[in-house]
């Protein structure tokens, strides 16, 4: 038999819905700014309203790529795999970019006289690249020539400095 004073048992789901509540909150007692979130715009489920046309992937692309702060690693590899557009066929067959570090693009030159003739038209190539790629964060282009060869090793190598005024 039953005592007066005992209550009935819960359900099981009952008792888990009262749990929640206590913990999340009644539904019922939200805040005003809850409220306000809650309530959709007008317009916002009307087919082709605002914001619900399609993008294209390039949009989207860049959209994330700025969104993440990818644009100035990707600008600095566009310049390296572009080089022939911005210093031209010719130039790009005698030189090609090494790469890029603290705002400093360095390309390697076939000889010394290519290496001078693009230092004579830095401020050209560097004009070309401030244009097409502003986000690359390029300050200074460094043009050098190939290294001198060495006669430390080999069958007639001699011991000393070695010609050292005829490279440079």
């Amino acid at each position: 038999m039953k005592e007066m004073g005992d209550a009935p048992k819960e359900s099981e789901p009952v008792s888990v819905y009262l749990r929640f509540r206590r913990v999340f909150g009644d539904g019922s007692t939200r805040t005003a700014d809850a409220r306000k979130r809650a309530k959709k715009e007008p317009g916002s489920t009307i087919p082709f309203g605002g914001g619900r046309d399609p993008e294209g992937l390039g949009a989207v692309v860049d959209s994330l790529t700025v969104k993440l702060g990818w644009s100035s690693p990707l600008a600095r590899s566009e310049i390296l795999a572009s080089w022939g557009e911005i210093a031209g066929a010719d130039t790009a067959d005698r030189s090609a970019p090494v790469g890029i570090e603290d705002g400093v693009l360095t390309v390697k030159c076939d000889s010394t006289a290519w290496a001078t003739q693009l230092r004579l038209m830095r401020v050209q190539i560097m004009n070309r690249i401030t244009a097409r790629y502003p986000d690359a964060g390029i300050e200074s282009i460094r043009f050098e020539g190939p290294g001198a060869p060495s006669w430390k090793r080999g069958p007639r190598s001699i011991p000393g400095r070695g010609p050292r005024d005829t490279y440079g």
